[in-house]
């Protein structure tokens, strides 16, 4: 469908021509936020964590490295930590988080939006109870683990 203003819009004739494209770099790129939400209740009655995530202002990407920090639009990656631990997982794929195998009870997971060399830009923190009954749907040997 073509407008006046000589643009091609394949969105069903939503005017985009306010929000910033990801193909072009903008000097004053507002800060990058991470909204996380609650674990899905379906998955989560079941023993299997499913945190869904989203960004303003950064592509989740996997692109490491010094270099990176100069690209623009601004890209990223999360650090998620459970429970506190003392190590964390990078994920870089922009998808729902998924933990399986914790034990029924209270947990805590940190959700961390990170630049290319690790920096953290903002983070989340999701409490949430896996159900005792939950263990009844993981396999034993996940079921029968601590933490």
């Amino acid at each position: 469908m073509a407008s006046n203003s000589g643009f091609s819009s394949g969105n069903g004739g939503i005017d985009c021509r306010n929000r910033p494209s990801p193909l072009v770099s903008f000097p004053d790129e507002p800060p990058a936020r991470l909204v996380v939400d609650p674990p899905l209740p379906g998955p989560l009655a079941k023993g299997r964590v499913f945190i869904e995530y989203r960004t303003e202002n950064l592509r989740v990407l996997p692109v490491f490295g010094e270099a990176a920090m100069h690209v623009s639009p601004r890209v990223g990656h999360v650090h998620v930590t459970v429970d506190d631990g003392p190590w964390h997982f990078v994920d870089a794929s922009g998808q729902t988080i998924v933990i399986v195998g914790l034990s029924a009870g209270e947990h805590r997971v940190l959700v961390e939006l990170a630049d290319p060399i690790h920096g953290v830009m903002d983070r989340q923190v999701v409490s949430f109870r896996v159900p005792t009954e939950a263990s009844a749907h993981l396999p034993e040997d996940i079921s029968q683990r601590k933490g």
